[in-house]
């Protein structure tokens, strides 16, 4: 019965080789074209935790410690690779108490004391596995951002670097009762070596530490890597050199990860905020445009199979800073950027078809689930923008039908009466009333919007009595907003109340003073010279910047034999300093498509007047 004892256990180890060396066999073997390939593998990782199930129901012998420790190796690549580093991080401190126990120390409670285990096991094989284990916490640790730790053990993850490569040096004969791994040591260290350096670089470009950032991109860049690796390496020294300020250079580390990899789409984005900075608005719409088909090929939108490895790349940058720096817009908000871009910069018909491509996606089944995407506007301002693209590009007729969408969406759902209330200090509001608050607000603007474009489309068809009926509805709107300062009673919003923090209250007297200057133009085709003049100077009033009702009062007071007051109003009005439209609705600009004054014209009115 005893001999029977001693020789089960070494039956049962060669049976347990033959099982691990199958399971191994069949995963090297598998179909590498197959797409299921989690499925694969966690069929696998099932046959393995039963195997590993059988090994651990045996108390810890040293004789056998290298093929368990092989097959927990294993098992925790696999649990790696289904991104369940807890439950391998488990079986990893599991594994180690075992190990302490064969070699006669005493487990602690804390985390595995790996450079006890390391110096306490004798035997050469069995201490090769515990390095292989070692090489699984790093790539846990990593995996879960805990650079930390990682930092903490940097003696031996270096010496681990040294003796892997000098174990792989070696010839090795495989026997077959020789416990096979899935995936090599060597190959596993040189990624994790790589991919360490690539996050600790990310975390300090992040910190604004750009020097050393550089300092570990650049050694990662020397090491052996797949080309995705590599694009990296050069994509995040580039964003290094933008934080010290070398656009330029930043640019050709940029050209050089997408020559390296082509699907490191994040290269484009990175150039086209260079080119914003810079002001250089063609280069940055080229880089629009470039950036949009790029995400729209199949190669760049589809899953890409990153690694013939069990553990690839991707399970192991997982770092939020380093998924923040590499992040790139939806293809559809570069899509409404580039139409945006296009229509403000003067190219209006590319920006008109540029939002017709983006409405027909949004509302196709494709892209159904976008119109709700965070990153892009709400559906009734994408319909005001691009019926303001329509308008500008001489299409009134298209540009009232998608006003009449808005207006029909939101019409319903306007308050009776609105109060804006100034936040008392220190205390904030609960987060649902103050959204219900913005819904209302955003609900009156477009609607109140929608009513502004629908005046300068009848303007634009010299159609006066529709304008002001229209510009009208919108004034109508605004007049029943209010706004309530700290300790005071609501009240008409004025011009003076207006500060960089209100924007609601920017918007707000900008629709007013355009609406007033529309109906006040509109009454001056119509000859009512009286009612032009009110409009247009309370047009003023609530929005001084407003060059079309400035110039068009002047226009009212020449007519009306008031030409000194009107060469003042002009005069003034030429030097209003108008900043850029980029911050302001595309909707809210001023129109280009309504009655325009000649300024030739005027200057010649004025030299008349004052010939010295």
């Amino acid at each position: 019965m005893a001999t029977k004892r001693q020789q089960s256990p070494s039956k049962l180890s060669d049976r347990w080789i033959q099982e691990n060396n199958e399971f191994v066999s069949k995963w090297k073997n598998r179909d590498v074209s197959s797409r299921d390939q989690n499925h694969s593998i966690s069929l696998l990782s099932s046959d393995f935790h039963k195997l590993l199930r059988k090994m651990q129901g045996l108390p810890p012998l040293e004789d056998d410690a290298q093929l368990e420790l092989c097959v927990v190796y294993n098992v925790c690549l696999l649990s790696i690779a289904l991104s369940k580093m807890s439950e391998a991080e488990i079986l990893l401190a599991q594994t180690i108490d075992r190990v302490l126990q064969m070699t006669g120390v005493e487990p602690m409670a804390s985390s595995p004391p790996w450079s006890t285990v390391l110096t306490s096991v004798e035997n050469r094989e069995v201490s090769s596995s515990v390095q292989n284990l070692l090489c699984v916490q790093w790539a846990i640790w990593l995996a879960n951002n805990t650079l930390e730790a990682i930092e903490g053990l940097q003696g031996e993850f270096s010496s681990l670097s040294t003796r892997v490569q000098d174990m792989t040096s070696e010839p090795r004969h495989i026997s077959s009762n020789t416990p096979l791994l899935l995936m090599e040591p060597r190959n596993l260290v040189e990624l994790l070596q790589m991919c360490t350096l690539i996050t600790q670089g990310a975390e300090r470009l992040n910190e604004g530490r750009s020097s050393e950032a550089l300092t570990c991109l650049q050694a990662a860049s020397s090491l052996p890597a797949p080309r995705t690796l590599l694009a990296h390496t050069h994509l995040l020294s580039g964003s290094c050199l933008v934080q010290t300020g070398r656009p330029q250079m930043a640019l050709q580390c940029f050209r050089k990860a997408v020559e390296i990899d082509f699907r490191c789409v994040c290269t484009l984005y990175q150039s086209l905020l260079i080119f914003r900075s810079q002001g250089n608005t063609h280069a940055e719409i080229q880089m629009l445009r470039l950036l949009h088909s790029t995400l729209m090929l199949p190669s760049t939108t589809e899953p890409v199979k990153t690694s013939e490895q069990l553990v690839s790349w991707s399970v192991l940058l997982r770092s939020p800073t380093l998924h923040s720096l590499l992040s790139v817009p939806p293809a559809l908000c570069v899509l409404h950027s580039l139409a945006q871009k296009c229509v403000l910069h003067s190219r209006v018909f590319e920006g008109v078809e540029h939002y017709l491509d983006l409405l027909a996606a949004i509302h196709s089944e494709e892209h159904a689930v976008c119109s709700g995407d965070s990153h892009l506007p709400r559906l009734p301002e994408l319909y005001l923008e691009a019926g303001t693209s329509l308008l500008m590009a001489k299409r009134p007729v298209d540009c009232l039908t998608l006003s009449d969408e808005v207006i029909a969406t939101t019409a319903e759902l306007l308050p009776e009466r609105l109060v804006l209330e100034e936040p008392e200090e220190g205390v904030e509001s609960p987060a649902t009333s103050a959204e219900g608050e913005q819904d209302q607000v955003a609900m009156l603007f477009w609607t109140g919007a929608a009513y502004l474009l629908q005046g300068h489309c009848y303007c634009h068809m010299q159609d006066w009595k529709q304008a002001v009926t229209h510009y009208t509805r919108c004034i109508n709107l605004l007049v029943k907003v209010r706004f309530k300062e700290k300790g005071g009673q609501p009240q008409v919003p004025t011009a003076d109340m207006v500060n960089e923090k209100r924007t609601d209250l920017q918007i707000l007297q900008r629709m007013k003073g355009l609406s007033l200057a529309g109906r006040g133009i509109s009454f001056v085709q119509m000859d009512q010279l009286q009612f032009a003049l009110r409009d247009l100077q309370l047009s003023l009033q609530a929005f001084a910047e407003c060059v079309g009702a400035g110039l068009w009062y002047g226009e009212v007071l020449w007519r009306l034999n008031r030409r000194r007051e009107a060469a003042a109003i002009w005069e003034k009005t030429w030097n209003i300093s108008i900043p850029s439209g980029e911050n302001v609705p595309l909707y809210l600009q001023e129109s280009q498509s309504g009655p325009m004054l000649d300024s030739a014209e005027i200057r010649l009115r004025m030299r008349e007047l004052d010939p010295t």
